[in-house]
């Protein structure tokens, strides 16, 4: 008994400096940013054109009817904050440029938090113009926030190898200071609330204290307690976006067993009958015309939904059924026209994708981009710098 409770103990202390010690998962954090900052940042190019009638001015859902359910709901968008079109055309560049910079990890901690605010600005504007992509895409970005999502794979990762941290140079206390007068000047109008101008204020101030001891202090106690706290923030967040992706999957799948279309194995055949929903009218005239293949993808879903949250501990199962819900949403995209959702859709999978695979992968990008550099020739001369007279 006493030896079970030393294990306990010992099995306990490893766990906890292993959370506290280490960011974990730092290739699933960047798949998923590189994943939803690139969905959103396709979603906002590919709709340029319409921004004004999804989310601006021109759209049905006028700036006064916004500001009443903003009211009731309280929810959080600085669009609210005036309505002339250069203050929309405004946010929406930032939005877009800010998806560019998480999309590269780029002053990450900064361009997460714009990206939150570009994501809920423009989706709560309009609350009727999103889908379920939409949503995965709405949390996720307040997830990001908490993460160390630029540990590899980022210039944060290279400007830390190269000038040995990842704050170096004046970029980053520019654009905090930035951020830090646009927050003074939504506070100014009143429309911020005092919830989200709380936790805006305190990611501010906790930045700031970041910068002073990371280039004060980097080897002191000070930086190594803000690293404890900065690991178990990143360690909830990634804990938080698995939770999130298996509830997803389970509520999708328990709600659909309990559909007579599902149950029967047809649900599949009514969308592709539907026009909004047959980019490749043969295609799907192809699919729709074999019941067998009909009851096989619409049972292979719901399986595959409901089966997925009870795999994680057993790593090749859980790899083969994320593989599986990776093409399926592969093939929505191309089946039935909805390829911003399936990217959003990928992108929360990656969280589950192996280390190794990934790792992997990294090693092959970095052999191709070597591969492709040019090489000086040998044969060639080689200019000699000399030494500038006295």
């Amino acid at each position: 008994m006493v030896d079970a409770v030393k294990r306990a103990r010992r099995a306990a202390g490893h766990a906890a400096a292993r959370i506290t010690g280490q960011a974990l998962g730092p290739y699933q954090s960047a798949v998923v940013r590189i994943g939803f900052a690139g969905t959103w940042l396709f979603f906002l190019l590919r709709e340029f054109p319409n921004r004004a009638e999804l989310y601006g001015p021109d759209g049905p859902w006028s700036w006064h009817l916004a500001e009443r359910l903003i009211d009731s709901n309280h929810a959080f968008t600085v669009l609210m904050w005036s309505d002339s079109t250069l203050w929309f055309e405004l946010v929406y560049a930032v939005s877009v440029l800010a998806s560019m910079g998480l999309l590269l990890g780029w002053r990450t901690r900064a361009t997460s938090v714009v990206f939150m605010v570009g994501v809920l600005s423009l989706q709560n504007r309009s609350v009727f113009m999103g889908d379920g992509g939409d949503n995965v895409i709405h949390l996720m970005a307040i997830y990001l926030v908490l993460t160390r999502c630029a540990q590899v794979w980022s210039l944060d990762a290279r400007r830390a190898r190269t000038h040995g941290s990842a704050t170096a140079g004046a970029a980053g206390p520019v654009l905090w200071g930035v951020l830090g007068a646009v927050c003074v000047f939504g506070a100014g109008t009143g429309r911020f609330g005092y919830g989200w101008l709380a936790a805006f204020a305190a990611l501010w101030l906790a930045c700031g204290l970041w910068w002073l001891v990371d280039r004060h202090e980097p080897e002191g106690e000070a930086r190594a307690f803000l690293d404890v706290l900065a690991n178990l923030l990143h360690n909830a967040g990634m804990l938080v976006i698995m939770a999130e992706v298996c509830l997803i999957y389970a509520t999708a799948g328990w709600y659909k067993i309990q559909g007579s279309r599902w149950q029967d194995g047809t649900a599949l055949y009514y969308p592709l009958g539907l026009d909004y929903f047959t980019p490749w009218p043969t295609l799907s005239e192809l699919v729709a015309g074999s019941g067998t293949l009909v009851m096989l993808l619409s049972y292979g879903t719901v399986a595959v939904q409901v089966a997925f949250p009870f795999t994680l501990f057993n790593r090749r199962i859980k790899n083969v059924l994320l593989a599986l819900m990776m093409l399926e949403h592969a093939g929505i995209a191309v089946l039935l026209g909805l390829p911003f959702f399936s990217l959003a859709m990928i992108a929360a999978d990656a969280v589950f994708l192996p280390t190794g695979f990934l790792v992997w992968v990294g090693v092959r990008a970095a052999a191709r981009r070597r591969a492709a550099e040019p090489v000086a020739d040998p044969a060639e001369p080689v200019p000699v710098q000399l030494p500038a007279p006295r």
